[in-house]
């Protein structure tokens, strides 16, 4: 097994010692918050695991990689990947009692900056993630019409006909793209602020700073809601789902599997970084949830717990989502067969009822042979069910677009629209609640805000900077910002994040001693299945996805697709390349909270050489908060 640590002076200064531990939590009672019970804590991580990402990305990746057989890499890297690096967070924060920049700078202060780069990408996440929960929060405002009003199209200015753009694509198309977004054509034209967009986005950022306002005293009542209500509807929907003509097509066409997909490594890459994402892990909100654990709580058996509840989540979301995708095919598979019979029936004058889809074959071959010339004429569309299947979309394209497009054709179309917004709203809150403690926490860590300050300032203060910023996504360009930062923002970055996280615990907290406060916390050491994914499975995975990753998106020209109404093969997106400057903006949200790692471990090392000899062993001596959390620069 391998054994290597390296050296790290002055860390039984800076970590309270096992024996400590217990009356340090009795000391918090009364200054630290705390969760009221075991439910309240798990049901918060839960909903910070389970997002929007289990809905919209996992079951898009199940029909892209052969359906049943993307299942075996996403649970294979899900007990090699997810669990082992979900347990260590767990444990690390329970242990040493602190939010992420607490717990670097604790194991060592050159390891501050591990803790600053996950308060930077929990914040750029949060910055564009409460911008969908704005859009979801419109589509429900707007789910209390009947008929919705995405179900048809608008008539032009004279009312002889709908207008053109909607026409010429769909009425959920054009609801979206159009009377919600009014995108423009590039991401070069910002255009004007939609007022809509930032009357949904003002109240989405109240509900929030409402919701997190004192921190886990107010989050943790919320997630009774925000973490349950999810599966309700999901369970609902089923039901529902299960009665729609097609939904079985759908959820066989899901789950048959092709093996030879196996044999791809992107269905490993795709499976390792969706495993990754919806854990929600290297944000640092857990390690603060976990914080404000009891000494002795069993956080091994959470981590399980929570794991298996996120990949049954996923498989059962995908379940509902492919029966509606299932009946919203069958329906463009009746149409298409419609049309067909009605060219038929209009080129032969043909009596009304005589065709088919049964029949529809044997009336081709007897017009063709009665009129083979008057047959060549007709042009019949391709009617074909695994093709409209096989049209898979992912994120804002299946919430707003196919969803959408199914629940008009349901009877009661209001009461579906309302449910499903109101899941992906508590779906999207629950994750945000995660969001703000891995920004609110290491803030007060870094002691950049003033003691004195309460944390309602605190947290309205984030939640309005945040605001401000995010107006960028309600210009008409908006959508074309939010693609590039969640492209880049929550990708890479986590990646490099994890991989320090675990190589941090294991090689320099030691993985020995890091094995004693386990035993010490749940009353036994873990077994060789920890021992080997942390020491050297689990590194090996990340640093392999990330290789490949880099080395697919260095190849790789940066491109992104827009709505162009101009554009000859419109409704269908137009690939562009985007503009040169989008390439600082990539730099900024994926390259620097990468190189804040290693460039804050340079910049201690430099100060400590040029420090006096009594100021550095004021640094590593004195077990004072200050001296564990320090400023920024500290």
């Amino acid at each position: 097994m391998v054994r290597l640590a390296l050296p790290n002076p002055g860390l039984e200064a800076r970590i309270p010692s096992l024996g400590e531990l217990e009356r340090i939590e009795q000391e918090e009672s009364s200054s630290r918050p705390k969760w009221d019970n075991k439910a309240q804590y798990m049901l918060t991580c839960v909903g910070f695991c389970v997002g929007l990402g289990n809905v919209w990305r996992f079951p898009y990746l199940c029909q892209s990689h052969g359906g049943g057989a993307f299942m075996i890499p996403f649970l294979v890297l899900l007990v090699l990947e997810g669990i082992p690096l979900l347990y260590l967070e767990f444990a690390i924060g329970q242990r040493l009692r602190k939010g992420s920049v607490g717990v670097w700078s604790a194991i060592h202060p050159a390891l501050k900056g591990l803790g600053i780069a996950s308060m930077f990408v929990s914040f750029m996440v949060g910055l564009y993630y409460n911008t969908i929960i704005a859009w979801v929060m419109w589509y429900f405002f707007n789910s209390f019409q009947e008929p919705l009003p995405w179900s048809q199209c608008p008539l032009n200015a004279n009312q002889t006909g709908y207008v053109e753009e909607c026409a010429r694509s769909s009425s959920v198309d054009y609801f979206w793209y159009r009377e919600t977004l009014n995108i423009s054509t590039s991401i070069d034209d910002s255009g004007s602020v939609q007022w809509w967009i930032l009357l949904a986005l003002t109240c989405a950022w109240s509900v929030l700073y409402v919701c997190t306002i004192r921190g886990i005293e107010t989050t943790g009542k919320a997630v009774y809601i925000t973490s349950t209500l999810p599966y309700v509807v999901l369970t609902i929907f089923l039901i529902r789902g299960l009665t729609l003509k097609g939904a079985t097509s759908g959820i066989v066409f899901l789950f048959t599997p092709n093996v030879s997909e196996l044999a791809k490594p992107a269905a490993w890459l795709d499976a390792g970084a969706q495993v990754f994402y919806s854990f929600s892990l290297a944000f640092g909100g857990l390690i603060s949830f976990s914080s404000y654990n009891p000494v002795h709580n069993n956080c091994e058996m959470d981590s399980v717990i929570v794991s298996v509840i996120n990949g049954f989540t996923s498989v059962y979301a995908a379940t509902v989502v492919y029966s509606i995708i299932g009946f919203r095919a069958t329906e463009r598979y009746d149409d298409c067969f419609s049309t067909n019979i009605l060219t038929l029936i209009n080129g032969f004058d043909l009596p009304e009822g005589n065709v088919t889809q049964e029949n529809f074959a044997e009336a081709q071959q007897w017009c063709n042979a009665s009129d083979p010339v008057a047959y060549a004429k007709l042009r019949f569309q391709a009617c074909d069910m695994d093709t409209f299947l096989s049209q898979g979309v992912e994120g804002t394209g299946l919430a707003f677009i196919v969803f959408t497009e199914a629940i008009t054709k349901m009877p009661v179309a209001p009461l579906w629209s309302v449910l499903f917004f109101i899941m992906l709203f508590c779906l999207g809150l629950s994750s945000m609640f995660g969001n703000m403690e891995g920004v609110v926490v290491p803030l007060q860590d870094l002691n950049i805000i003033p003691k004195k300050w309460p944390k309602e300032l605190l947290t309205g203060l984030i939640c309005l900077g945040t605001y401000l910023i995010a107006f960028i996504f309600t210009l008409n360009s908006g959508q074309y910002w939010l693609s590039l930062l969640d492209s880049y923002a929550g990708s890479i970055p986590l990646l490099v994040i994890a991989f320090f996280e675990m190589v941090s615990v294991v090689y320099v907290y030691g993985v020995d001693r890091f094995n004693r406060d386990i035993e010490f916390m749940i009353g036994h050491k873990p077994n060789i299945f920890w021992q080997v994914t942390w020491r050297v499975v689990s590194p090996l995975l990340m640093l392999a996805i990330f290789l490949f990753f880099f080395v697919i998106e260095v190849r790789e020209e940066l491109t992104y697709n827009i709505w162009d109404p101009a554009y000859e093969e419109f409704p269908k997106s137009k690939e562009i390349k985007y503009p040169g400057w989008v390439y600082a903006v990539v730099v900024l949200v994926a390259g620097v909270p990468c190189l804040v790692i290693p460039g804050f471990a340079i910049y201690k090392l430099i100060r400590n050489h040029f420090q006096r000899p009594g100021d550095q062993r004021a640094l590593v001596s004195s077990p004072s908060a200050a001296s564990v959390n320090g400023g920024l620069w500290s």
